[in-house]
């Protein structure tokens, strides 16, 4: 294993219709991991990947699984081709089971299928039209903290939900209050607010119900100790016991996800090469824009892939 090397994987967001379509002509492989996943999530996820069927891939609950696959697929063809090892992984939200996958402590189909049900969970959860997020950009951490205080009133709340990057903090929870907050960002100058099309607003208390009923599923899912070290978005911290893994991932589900901290722990492990395992390059900027000194690599198309393939990571 390369000690200066980490794996990033993506979450939701990513997806994009007829994704890893290119690399799938030439490898086989790809298809092969699309066919396992779709075993243990139920549903046919290259089809929805590929076709879009009923607008399928922008729903929670095959977004997921379908992003997982696709996660998956092209680190199982990295390690067919011979690629460098990384040392260390991590993952952003649902990238962080792609991130368990991959190290071994949790089978693929185990893993779409939990996918899958935390999708639906999660969009059980909350009413269509009672949830809604917000990308917040060029405000300090702090600042976004004590408007979401502030602006969470008479039973609504809102919470910093993904501290993606410095400046660029996703905030999310009771429509009504996440309205109040971005009128109270703008009001004090904040550079750009953008609400987001989503309506499940993840990583907020308000998922704290799909986060018990998602307990019992990980609970019975078959798991072993990782065999490479994952940093986890609830605290940045690596885990090794079986245990700690599973209450990390029910945590993940209505807590922040501490990107930027996950990045920091990464180079202040001594990594100095990312690659962002998955369909898109949203994770590698980020990593880039946390720590400039992290040089970023990129996997979703062909010429991404022989590129990312032929570095040495010296």
């Amino acid at each position: 294993m390369i000690s200066q090397l980490a794996f990033v994987f993506p979450g939701q967001g990513s997806q994009s219709v007829g994704m890893l379509a290119e690399l799938a002509d030439a490898h086989p492989s790809i298809r092969d991991t699309f066919a396992e996943a779709s075993d243990g999530a139920g549903v046919d996820l290259w089809q929805i990947s590929q076709e879009n069927p009923d607008d399928r891939l922008n729903r929670t609950e095959f977004t997921q699984p379908a992003l997982l696959a696709a996660n998956v697929a092209l680190w199982r063809l990295w390690q067919m081709q011979g690629g460098a090892q990384p040392a260390m992984l991590s993952g952003h939200s649902l990238g962080e089971y792609a991130a368990l996958v991959a190290a071994g402590a949790l089978g693929l189909a185990d893993g779409a299928r939990l996918v899958r049900l935390r999708g639906q969970f999660m969009q059980d959860a909350v009413p269509a039209g009672t949830g809604a997020m917000a990308a917040v950009l060029g405000a300090e951490d702090a600042q976004v903290e004590a408007v979401c205080a502030d602006s969470s009133q008479d039973g609504s709340v809102v919470v910093p939900a993904n501290y993606n990057s410095p400046g660029q903090i996703v905030i999310g929870g009771h429509a009504e209050a996440v309205d109040r907050a971005i009128a109270a960002l703008q009001a004090a100058g904040i550079r750009k607010t953008v609400k987001l099309a989503v309506s499940v607003p993840s990583h907020t208390p308000l998922m704290r119900a799909a986060a018990e009923r998602l307990q019992d599923a990980i609970l019975a899912a078959a798991w072993r100790a990782p065999e490479r070290p994952v940093v986890h978005n609830v605290d940045a911290a690596v885990k090794t016991d079986v245990a700690d893994i599973r209450r990390a991932l029910v945590e993940q589900l209505y807590l922040p996800v501490q990107w930027t901290r996950c990045t920091q722990a990464l180079a202040a492990a001594g990594v100095r090469h990312a690659v962002e395992c998955g369909p898109g390059k949203v994770l590698a900027g980020l990593v880039k824009r946390i720590d400039k000194s992290v040089s970023t690599y990129n996997l979703a198309s062909p010429a991404d892939w022989q590129a990312t393939l032929a570095q040495t990571f010296d």
